[in-house]
């Protein structure tokens, strides 16, 4: 893309620059309105400086990425009241050597269902979780935070549903699944190894500890709240206030509320009149995981994302037979207008021509068939993903990379596609605003009800420049050493 007019350029610079300082800095001083209203401003200033047209604002809205975290949180605020975060918590607390070994556990589980859940899904759903298992037992969030996200975005480049840009790879590279996994699965692999062994290195003396829980806060908490439900309903209270539904969240007020809080309906159909209250919710825990693993498999057989998580969250929402809107309250809704925000800010920013122009200049020395080419066109995605986000990096970048790449030979056309899908998914790590992941974490975070951390983008960028130089370069050797 050539660039634009001088003024196009300057104003679209100006307006990402307000984006980037208020993401960077939500409180800076002349302006604390925090990343949200940050993203709305920016997104803002590129219509009114005509840098994008309100019509391409709008257009430039990724709805199917809106939707499925919109779904995935509403899905795993049923998981959680289902109890999958309590099995997790214990699964990753079993025979647990202390705080060293619980991080090793949280990358190992993080990575390897971000290749399955994708690395947004899985950072919407564990934040809160990984938030309370390093409070339960007096261990600093901050390893356990950039564990979650580093392993989440390492993780979720080995399959084409791991993340958004790996989809458009595999669409237009039409690379099959198998081929795909297998390319990049070793460079997963020792990515995710050596980034657990980089986080244990920098907190080695923070992860001093047990690992064990120093009390069973949530056990105690939910004995309150169904003591306190049990004498509601022997004063033949059926329906409780919106105050009181509220006090009855599970997980700090961030997951849905117990059964034993809710309206009583076993008079509103015939089916609960012919069930005990235990049987109920031992079908409503297996519904929501088989449902959960249908939409794994939709994913992996292709099927939309969006849609297919969406289906999941409205199928739990009738098969509960409640008022579902306890659960909406759940999700993060300024989350989701943040990411609208952004997807205007780096649309009108693309349109400015300079991603483009980085590009244009550096193709003639980017050539895949040689070290130097490789480690150069790696420079030009990790820049560019940082500056104008991974998947425009990717749209902008793909087409170009791939057409350099055929004049070599078949071969080098599927591992530009693989590299391209490699770095590109590990510059998420490089800073708070390379990835999508990242930002979920550190909102989700920095909102939780209980435990609440607030990781800057400082404390992310010290631990993820070298991170991400060292796992990408460890990993770029091994890209395509498996074919099938």
């Amino acid at each position: 893309m050539a660039l634009a007019s001088v003024a196009k350029v300057v104003l679209g610079s100006l307006a990402f620059g307000v984006f980037w300082v208020l993401a960077v800095f939500p409180s800076v001083p002349f302006m604390p309105i925090g990343r949200t209203a940050g993203a709305l401003l920016s997104a803002v200033l590129m219509i009114v400086f005509h840098v994008i047209s309100p019509d391409d604002a709008y257009a430039s809205v990724d709805l199917p990425i809106l939707g499925l975290l919109f779904a995935t949180m509403v899905v795993g605020s049923y998981l959680k009241n289902a109890g999958m975060f309590k099995h997790l918590g214990t699964l990753l607390a079993w025979r647990s050597q202390g705080g060293r070994d619980l991080l090793c556990r949280v990358c190992v589980v993080t990575a390897l269902a971000s290749a399955l859940f994708t690395n947004d899904t899985c950072c919407v759903v564990l934040t809160e979780f990984v938030l309370e298992l390093a409070a339960e037992r007096n261990l600093p969030a901050k390893p356990f935070l950039l564990a979650l996200a580093s392993s989440a975005n390492i993780g979720s480049s080995a399959t084409p549903i791991g993340n958004p840009q790996n989809l458009v790879i595999a669409f237009n590279s039409k690379i099959p699944f198998p081929k795909f996994l297998l390319g990049i699965l070793p460079a997963m692999l020792a990515g995710m190894a050596v980034n657990m062994v980089m986080l244990l290195c920098m907190y080695w003396k923070d992860l001093d500890g047990n690992g064990s829980p120093t009390m069973d806060v949530d056990g105690k908490r939910m004995q309150a709240v169904e003591e306190g439900a049990a004498h509601a309903a022997a004063a033949g209270v059926v329906e409780q206030s919106p105050k009181l539904l509220q006090l009855g969240t599970t997980n700090g007020g961030t997951g849905y509320m117990s059964p034993l809080m809710t309206e009583n309906i076993s008079t509103k159909h015939p089916w609960f009149m012919q069930c005990t209250e235990q049987r109920r919710k031992l079908f409503l825990k297996s519904f929501a995981y088989i449902v959960t693993v249908g939409m794994v498999v939709a994913y992996m057989v292709g099927l939309n994302m969006s849609w297919t998580a969406i289906t999941t969250a409205i199928a739990l929402v009738v098969v509960d037979f409640r008022d579902a809107e306890p659960c909406l309250n759940t999700v993060s809704y300024s989350l989701l207008v943040f990411f609208s925000g952004m997807f205007i800010t780096v649309s009108g920013f693309n349109k400015t021509g300079l991603p483009g122009a980085i590009w244009n200049f550096m193709a003639p020395y980017s050539k895949v068939n040689s070290v130097g080419g490789i480690s150069v066109l790696s420079i030009i995605i990790l820049l560019l993903s940082n500056l104008a986000s991974n998947v425009p990096t990717v749209l902008l970048l793909g087409g170009e990379v791939a057409s350099a790449a055929a004049l070599i030979s078949p071969a080098a056309v599927v591992r530009s596609w693989l590299l391209l899908a490699w770095v590109s998914t590990v510059a998420g790590n490089l800073s708070l605003l390379g990835s999508a992941a990242n930002l979920i974490v550190c909102e989700q975070a920095r909102r939780a009800t209980r435990n609440a951390y607030d990781l800057t983008f400082w404390q992310h960028i010290v631990f993820g420049v070298p991170s991400t130089l060292i796992v990408t370069a460890i990993g770029i050797p091994l890209i395509g050493k498996i074919n099938i």
